[in-house]
């Protein structure tokens, strides 16, 4: 079985018995982003700067395994013409429920970011990529992917990870693992993901991840590190994660 069919069946498997990433939004929380009180998350705990979006209204806007009725919504109550792609089929369940719940249009796809974008050049104003790369082994083409179709100036928003959860066992308190974690290369490191329930997932250097967005043509704007939200790094206060604002040059 590939390893990403691995990884949808085991996150469908995850929001089965309760995920927190995804449980969509109530009609309450809803309401409120229509009030223009609202906040969504590309990383564990920190909102996104609401100046990272600018206006919303009238923009079309690809959620890039952004499924779950997290996101999609709250952009959408703001005025933005959405699409939403995952590989979850409980995860695009979770968008449709929604959109039906508050009767809005949504455009979903069900799609592997590792394979070419079912898009056209230029179709998207913004990029929404809440933390999914640890799930994909070679991230550099889904940035070359990103920056083809968005339009020029548009903006590409992504949660990261820096590596660092991948050294710890599971107290977070030893090292256990080398870097790269590669379970395809590596079997013991694919055991530990098997004993763990983890699905696939690997670790991707800062040269992949920022750098792959510098290569493919972004200019990058802004950023900001969180923590894991919960366990022995967060309470040391350790990044493991970073957020980016990155953009796609007039000139290019």
């Amino acid at each position: 079985m590939d390893y990403q069919d691995i990884n949808a069946k085991t996150i469908d498997r995850w929001i089965e018995e309760g995920w927190e990433w995804g449980i969509p939004i109530s009609h309450e929380v809803y309401l409120s982003a229509l009030r223009g009180e609202w906040k969504v998350l590309l990383t564990p705990t920190k909102p996104v700067p609401k100046s990272w979006f600018g206006e919303l209204k009238g923009k079309k806007l690809l959620g890039l395994a952004s499924g779950g009725g997290q996101q999609m919504p709250i952009f959408t109550a703001l005025g933005a013409v959405c699409t939403v792609l995952d590989y979850s089929d409980k995860q695009l369940e979770s968008e449709r429920l929604v959109a039906e719940r508050e009767n809005y249009q949504i455009e979903i796809v069900k799609a592997d970011m590792t394979k070419p974008l079912p898009f056209a050049d230029e179709s998207f104003d913004i990029i929404f990529h809440p933390v999914s790369n640890c799930y994909v082994r070679e991230v550099e083409p889904i940035w070359r992917e990103c920056f083809r179709v968005l339009k020029k100036g548009g903006v590409l928003l992504s949660g990261l990870d820096n590596g660092m959860n991948f050294l710890f066992g599971e107290d977070e308190t030893r090292v256990v693992n080398s870097l790269p974690f590669d379970p395809i290369a590596n079997p013991e490191q694919r055991r530990q993901l098997e004993a763990d329930d983890c699905g696939m997932q690997f670790s991707h250097t800062l040269e992949e991840q920022l750098g792959g967005q510098l290569r493919a043509g972004f200019t990058l704007t802004d950023l900001y590190e969180d923590t894991n939200g919960e366990g022995f790094l967060h309470e040391m206060n350790i990044p493991c994660f970073v957020a980016t604002r990155a953009v796609k040059g007039v000139g290019e």
